[in-house]
Parts: C-alpha cells; structure tokens; sequence
C-alpha cells in the first residue's frame, strides 16, 4: 500500500475511526449525524477538496473534527438545498 494516497483511497480503511466521530456527535446531542455527512465535511470545510494524504493525518483530521465546523457545514448544505427548491419552485411557476 501507498504511503501517501487521495483521501477517497483511505476511506474503506478509516471507517471505524468516522464511526466513532458519528457516535461522539450524537453524543453531543448532533443526532443527524451520519459517516457520509462526517465525511462530505471534511472534504468541502477541512481538506477543501481530496488531496493526498498520509492515513494518520485523514485519522486525525477526523478525530479532531469540531463540532462548530461539523454544524457551519449543515448550514452551508441547508442554504444551499433551499436555494435549489427556491429555483426549482420558480422554474415550476413560470411553466
């Protein structure tokens, strides 16, 4: 195995850690929280992107994973679903 690999490639290997980060969210009180959630964040807020990365540095982006960044990237995913329903509304109406 690669060193170093895009982040996508440690996915299948890091699961239990983005399980754990899942179970610590809902801990917090986050019960939406999901590993594909987990993970869509990290690559849009933290990695901005996949870059390539050594597997301990994808487990510690994971683990040190804040909740203020986890809920700015719900935000930003919730404004942007009600920008798709207001133009898909409009697009309805002018039909």
């Amino acid at each position: 195995m690669k060193e170093i690999q895009n982040v996508n490639e440690w996915k299948p290997t890091i699961l239990p850690f983005l399980e754990s980060k899942v179970e610590e969210f809902h801990m917090m009180g986050y019960n939406q929280a999901t590993m594909e959630d987990i993970w869509n964040c990290l690559v849009q807020k933290v990695w901005k992107g996949e870059p390539e990365k050594r597997i301990y540095q994808v487990v510690a982006d994971i683990m040190h994973l804040k909740s203020s960044t986890y809920l700015s990237y719900l935000t930003t995913k919730s404004l942007e679903n009600d920008d798709l329903m207001t133009s898909i509304a409009a697009l309805l109406e002018n039909e």
